[in-house]
């Protein structure tokens, strides 16, 4: 039988993926089992009625054939029209590639900027896609840890030392998992790092819609900062289209036209439907996005209601995203063997910390993804576990 690559046989970095109890969960689910899953970031609300409207329209109009690669004109210029409203940046179409979701602009923007046996730079914790979307370029991930006690926001001395010899910094804010919002501090140390060490910036904004403290700052907006920076959004979060899987990756022109070369061997562009549909949904504005926010703060705010009348665990109120952190460390677990004894007692599925980097162990991540009394009593049933294994 023929070798399997080293790239791909690798991608794990022969551990797991970090997905093993939400696969356990979600089999437990499809069994029929009443399962309370606040796993990954899928919206309860769906996609808006009226984008798969034109989501339709668009189909039936013809607009099924092979659609402009780097993306259609009208959904590029949306996009940096959403882009210029967060700072005033020079973008246009011309620094747009429309990507099938945030996933692939990740794996776009690194294949940029990392040869094979580069170093590339990430942030821990970090989103448990990271490490395999680096070495699934051939680079090598290289975590820079970050700490509780500094509310995961990186130390810039962490990051000059780490820096030596790497091509690219990922950088994730509004953070998934941690819920960090990187301060105006934390953003000028990463910008002086990256200008120190000349290293590309690949900043993933997916989350930049989902602000409950203080406001998105673009890295790229920094001095010296845009023709370094690819920025890396998704309607996903902002717009509850997880599954239409719609990107984008937006930096310097030349960088998108290599960018759409790329794209030209590999996933050949985006239905043009799917992009229809998209811009008709930017087409929207802020307000449409703020619908879709809206129940992930009612539910931080359950939350941290439940958090203050407890002892077992702590948490760090997120800035943004969708998700919380919990410290679950005085319990004496681990986040995994928390999370599958959780699972095993009160039939609520949460993601161990640990497959988020070792900088979140001891930790769990809860998403804000069911309805609000489902949520209630899903962190009910949570703080009652873990106050039993504090009293054992």
């Amino acid at each position: 039988m023929p070798a399997y690559s080293n790239r791909l046989e690798g991608l794990n970095g022969g551990g797991d993926d970090g997905w093993g109890l939400f696969y356990r969960a979600r089999a437990m689910k499809t069994a029929g089992e009443p399962v309370l899953e606040l796993t990954i970031g899928e919206h309860d609300i769906g996609t808006a009625p009226e984008i798969l409207d034109a989501m339709d329209a668009s189909a039936r109009g013809g607009h099924t054939g092979y659609a402009a690669i780097p993306g259609t004109t009208g959904l590029r210029e949306a996009i940096a029209k959403r882009l210029r409203s967060f700072a005033d940046l020079p973008y246009g179409p011309e620094n747009v590639l429309v990507t099938p979701g945030g996933q692939s602009a990740l794996f776009a923007a690194h294949s940029l900027a990392c040869d094979h046996g580069d170093t590339a730079l990430m942030i821990d914790p970090y989103y448990a896609t990271y490490p395999g979307t680096l070495r699934g370029v051939g680079a090598i991930p290289r975590a820079v840890p970050t700490y509780p006690e500094d509310g995961f926001q990186p130390r810039e001395a962490d990051l000059m030392a780490a820096a030596e010899g790497a091509k690219s910094l990922l950088m994730n804010s509004p953070n998934n998992p941690t819920g960090a919002v990187y301060t105006d501090a934390t953003l000028d140390g990463i910008a002086r790092v990256a200008k120190a060490h000349d290293l590309w910036v690949i900043a993933d904004e997916v989350y930049d819609s989902q602000v409950w403290e203080g406001v998105h700052r673009p890295i790229a907006s920094l001095p010296g900062m845009f023709e370094r920076t690819l920025t890396v959004g998704s309607l996903s979060k902002c717009h509850a289209m997880t599954g239409s899987r719609l990107g984008w990756v937006a930096g310097p022109v030349e960088a998108i036209e290599h960018l759409t070369n790329l794209s030209t061997h590999t996933t050949y562009g985006v239905p043009g439907y799917i992009q229809d549909a998209g811009e008709f949904a930017l087409s929207q504005g802020p307000e449409a996005e703020a619908i879709v926010a809206a129940p992930f703060v009612r539910r931080r705010a359950i939350l941290l209601e439940k958090l203050a009348g407890q002892q077992a665990i702590k948490a760090i109120p997120p800035a943004g995203a969708m998700y919380v952190m919990l410290d679950i460390r005085a319990t004496g677990l681990s986040g995994k063997a928390f999370g599958e004894a959780l699972l095993d007692e009160e039939m609520v599925a949460v993601m161990p910390g640990e497959s988020f980097g070792e900088a979140a162990a001891g930790h769990v991540r809860v998403a804000l993804t069911l309805p609000d009394e489902i949520f209630a009593e899903a962190m009910d049933r949570l703080f009652a576990f873990a106050a039993r294994k504090l009293a054992a």
